[in-house]
Order: C-alpha cells, then sequence, then structure tokens
C-alpha cells in the first residue's frame, strides 16, 4: 500500500513539475531583462528616456494580457494542454527574436510576443496543478508553481551574472562585448528550457476535471486513479459528476455575471492587482536603480540581484511548507502588515540617506516576506476559489487584473522614482499594503484542506 502510495505521490510531483515548468520559463523570462538592462538601454540609446524605459520594461505586459484572455476561453473549450504547447513555443520564439534584433521596435515586439507565453502559463500551470492535486496537498503543489518561478527568476539572475564581463568604471559599455553581445545571450539563454518544456508537456496527461466537465468520465477516472488509487478516483469522479449535472448551462461569458460568481470574481480581481501593487515586483525588475540609489555599482548590482534570488527561492520553500498548515488567508495578511512594515523602514533608509547594506537588509527582507506569503498564496487561491465550470475563464480574469496592475506598476516606478523619490515611492506601497490587509480580512475566505468541488458549493450556495 506504501508502495502505492509512493507511486501515485512520485506522478503526481512528475506530472506538477512538468506543468510548473510554465512557471520556471515565466520567471526566467520576467526578470532576464533587468539585468540585460544597463546594456541594451544604452545599446538603444533610451538610458536617458524614463518614459521609454518604462514601455521597454512593461511591454511584456501588453503580450501577457493577449495571453491571458487566449488562454482563459481556450482553455475551457480546447483542454489545458494545447495551450500550454503554444506557450512553449512562444517562449521560444521571443527567445531567439529578442536578442537577435538591433533595431528597437522588433526589440518590443518580441518582448510583447513573449509575454503571450507569460500569460498562458500564468493561468494556466498553477490551474492544471489545482485540478490534478488532492485537496490535502493542493496548496504545497501549486506552490511548485511559484517554486519554479522564482527559480526560473534565480536562473534568470545567475545568467545574467554569469554572461556579464565586469565592467571597468568610465568605460563607454556601448563598445564592450557587454553592451554588444552580453545582452543578446541573456535572452538566448532561455531557449534551452523552453525547448525541453514543449517536449516535456507531451507525456503529460490532461486535466481529468476539463475532461469530465466534457464529460470524458473514463478518461478522468483513469488519470485520477494514477494521482490518488481507485477509491479516490471515483470519489472525485461522483462529486465532479454532481457538480455538473446542477449546471447544464452551456458555457459563456454571461455565467461570470450569475449569482454569486460577481462577488468571487471580485476577490479574485483584487488579491491578483494586490500581488502586484504590494510594489515588490519592482525589486527585480528595477534593481539597477533601486541598488544604485544605495550607492552599489553595476558589478555589485548584479551580485546583489543574485543574492535577492537566493532569499525569493529559499523562502518560498518556506510558504510551500506553511500553506497547507497555516492556510491561505493567514499567510496573505502576514505578508500583506509585514511588507508594509517593511516598506516605512525602507523609505525611513532612502530619506535619511542611509545607504549600502542596510538597504540590502531590507530588501531581502520584503523578498523574504513576499516568497513565502503574497508570491505563492495568490496563485493558490486564484486556482481553488473559482467553480469547475468556469474556472478557465475566470481565472483568465483575475489573471488579466494581476497584468494589468502590474503593467502599471512597471510602467509608473520611474516615474514615481523621479517624482516621489525612492522613499516616497516605498511609503505609497507600504499604504497600498495597508489597504490590502484590510480588504483580505474582510473578504477572503479560508479554502485550506477543501476539495475544489465543496469550496464551489460553500461559495456559490
Amino acid at each position: 500500500m506504501k508502495t502505492k502510495s509512493f507511486s501515485n505521490n512520485f506522478y503526481l510531483l512528475l506530472i506538477s513539475l512538468v506543468s510548473a515548468m510554465g512557471g520556471l520559463l515565466f520567471g526566467y523570462d520576467w526578470v532576464v531583462i533587468g539585468g540585460a538592462k544597463p546594456f541594451y538601454e544604452i545599446f538603444f540609446a533610451i538610458e536617458n528616456s524614463p518614459g521609454m524605459q518604462g514601455w521597454v520594461m512593461g511591454s511584456a505586459i501588453l503580450g501577457c494580457l493577449i495571453g491571458v484572455t487566449i488562454a482563459g476561453s481556450l482553455s475551457d473549450k480546447y483542454g489545458r494542454k494545447p495551450l500550454m504547447i503554444i506557450a512553449a513555443i512562444t517562449f521560444t520564439v521571443s527567445a531567439i527574436g529578442t536578442g537577435a534584433v538591433n533595431d528597437l521596435n522588433w526589440f518590443i515586439f518580441y518582448r510583447i510576443f513573449g509575454g503571450i507565453g507569460i500569460g498562458i502559463a500564468s493561468n494556466l500551470s498553477p490551474m492544471y496543478i489545482a485540478e490534478v492535486s488532492p485537496s490535502h496537498v493542493r496548496g504545497k503543489f501549486v506552490s511548485i508553481n511559484q517554486l519554479t518561478i522564482v527559480l526560473g527568476i534565480l536562473a534568470a539572475q545567475f545568467v545574467n551574472w554569469l554572461i556579464a564581463e565586469p565592467v571597468v568604471p568610465g568605460e563607454n559599455i556601448l563598445e564592450t562585448w557587454n553592451g554588444q553581445m552580453g545582452w543578446r545571450w541573456m535572452f538566448w539563454a532561455e531557449v534551452v528550457p523552453s525547448a525541453l518544456f514543449f517536449i516535456l508537456i507531451f507525456f503529460i496527461p490532461e486535466s481529468p476535471r476539463w475532461l469530465a466537465t466534457k464529460l470524458q468520465y473514463g478518461k478522468a477516472e483513469n488519470i485520477l486513479s494514477h494521482i490518488g488509487g481507485k477509491e479516490y478516483a471515483k470519489k472525485e469522479i461522483e462529486s465532479i459528476k454532481t457538480v455538473i449535472s446542477a449546471t447544464k448551462e452551456k458555457l459563456n461569458i454571461r455565467m461570470l455575471f450569475q449569482g454569486k460568481i460577481p462577488g468571487i470574481l471580485l476577490i479574485g480581481i483584487v488579491i491578483a492587482a494586490f500581488q502586484q501593487w504590494c510594489g515588490l515586483n519592482v525589486v527585480f525588475n528595477y534593481a539597477q536603480e533601486i541598488f544604485a540609489a544605495a550607492g552599489y555599482g553595476v558589478s555589485d548590482i548584479l551580485f546583489n540581484i543574485v543574492v535577492t534570488g537566493v532569499t525569493n527561492v529559499i523562502f518560498t520553500f518556506v510558504g510551500m511548507y506553511t500553506v497547507d498548515k497555516l492556510g491561505r488567508r493567514s499567510l496573505m495578511l502576514f505578508g500583506a502588515s509585514g511588507l508594509a512594515i517593511i516598506y516605512i523602514i525602507m523609505g525611513i533608509c532612502y530619506y535619511l540617506n542611509i545607504t549600502g547594506m542596510a538597504v540590502l537588509i531590507m530588501v531581502v527582507l520584503a523578498i523574504a516576506c513576499y516568497a513565502m506569503t503574497l508570491a505563492p498564496v495568490t496563485w493558490v487561491v486564484l486556482s481553488e476559489i473559482f467553480p469547475n465550470r468556469i474556472r478557465g475563464m475566470a481565472m483568465a480574469v483575475s489573471t488579466f487584473s494581476l497584468w494589468v496592475a502590474c503593467f502599471v506598476l512597471t510602467y509608473t516606478f520611474p516615474l514615481l522614482n523621479s517624482g516621489l523619490g525612492a522613499y516616497g515611492t516605498f511609503w505609497l506601497y507600504g499604504i497600498i499594503c495597508i489597504l490590502g490587509f484590510v480588504f483580505i480580512k474582510i473578504k477572503l475566505p479560508e479554502t485550506k484542506g477543501k476539495s475544489l468541488e465543496s469550496i464551489e458549493k460553500e461559495l456559490t450556495s
């Protein structure tokens, strides 16, 4: 029996890891541009244009919005696997194209194209894992997607650090290897994991819950048997059938506005936006400005970025360990309050011109707090709270909200940093974290340890 249980868990881990490779590519593609930033900005002569810098950094988010729009409706209609295959192809083409171009417009085009892959992966990878995972381990397994995201972030940071040659103070970066070729190889390195993702997707099954919504109960039960055994599979299928039989209406977007669904959707939209507006992602995208304001040079900045990436990975494991023990709501409340306090202190550091190690410590603490709370738990909650039949569409709407918020965050940081200063910007993020805490306290239900079908009944009845 133990051997069978081990076999089931190993199979679940394998298919979750393959799906979560979408998260790894999401993390790599999202952050690789931060390390390339000091070099491509000089290559394209935009180093003195905050508005254009914000557009280039945020352009991928336009693709993300396209990607989540595609992923939502099409994944509910055609399944989760075909869309993940499209994402893998998109990542590969974008990585090759971004590094190959010499024109800024084409550079932006391929960033937008890569964003489509990010949008699809950010929507489907956690949703797929939630649909294949038993309720008692669902939080931990969905958090694997966040783990691969931060591993992708760390990989991008590490690759950037390895590829970039030491910068000599006063040298013309445009004439160096970094300025001509280094930033290109940072993007090209993504081809290896994206090609591997494309191959491995063909070896994982379709989501059993999606198959069940298409009345393919035999296939769904067979997959669930591999995951949790025959008794588990039969119990899950019966539960799914009960929920499906209660909803005979043909799938369409109007279902998002019926009954209690709008209220559930509002929760998803707000917490998705809050995960971005809490401000932490600017640390990865604008590490150069943040650490430069703290007195660090370019080479030290690239090393500090790796330090933040390692912190991100370590504390993501903490989040994975605690999400099924402490619960989703408790962790999100802790994250919102913790970040608010840290941002207030960071703002004081910048206001009083306290530089160097003090700022690095506060950045590391902020990343640790975010990595064990808001970063993974948001994806867990979004993958759980929506009914099976409309999960793809509802998840897409929430993820769309996340990427709109991300675009606003990414585009406005250079402007806020210029207008309010670093201290004013982080104090603003602190206020947003306090507001997020209040919303979570009032609106977010606890979903720990409940099946997707029981969560659906609880929220919609």
